[in-house]
């Protein structure tokens, strides 16, 4: 009897390893990595805008490191990743969005565009040279010294977002 149900219980394991050994990788991120890929790398991404926020370059870069150390389990490398990103800023803009009756801005909007090229090693399928735009509005009422930092950090949140989703999110 005894013998009949550790059987049984080893063919369960057999069976539940078999099975989940031939189950696409899925992550709480989103992501889907092949299991082949163990190291990103990310160039610095020089502003080339018109107009320069110095700050900025090192801002999104690292931001863009940051997402793939925390999301993923892949090993940061300086150059030639498995999963490889390099680019330039190519815009930054303050623009009016809302006007009023009086021919006045009640919103502006500050907006980021990064080009962006991606290389996947073990998925050359999924490489792409395009370029990502993301705004925030605010309120005119406010100098954009005083909310620049701020909205910078949730702009370069949103197009970090999106690369992401583009490069390792393919579902």
């Amino acid at each position: 009897m005894r013998i009949k149900t550790l059987v049984k219980a080893v063919l369960l394991v057999a069976i539940a390893s078999c099975i989940s050994s031939c189950v696409p990788k899925y992550s709480f991120s989103g992501a889907s990595i092949s299991p082949d890929s163990k190291t990103f790398s990310v160039g610095y991404f020089q502003n080339l805008a018109p107009l320069v926020v110095p700050s900025l370059s090192n801002t999104f870069t690292e931001a863009l490191k940051d997402r793939f150390l925390n999301q993923t389990k892949l090993d940061n490398v300086r150059s030639n990743g498995d999963l490889s990103f390099e680019g330039q800023i190519v815009g930054y803009s303050i623009e009016p969005v809302a006007i009023t009756g009086n021919d006045r801005a009640s919103q502006n909007r500050l907006t980021i565009t990064v080009k962006v090229k991606f290389t996947n090693k073990q998925n050359p399928e999924f490489n792409f040279d395009k370029e990502f735009k993301q705004f925030k509005d605010f309120p005119s009422s406010a100098s954009i010294a005083s909310v620049q930092n701020e909205l910078i950090k949730e702009v370069t949140d949103l197009l970090v977002e999106s690369i992401f989703n583009a490069s390792v999110a393919n579902w």
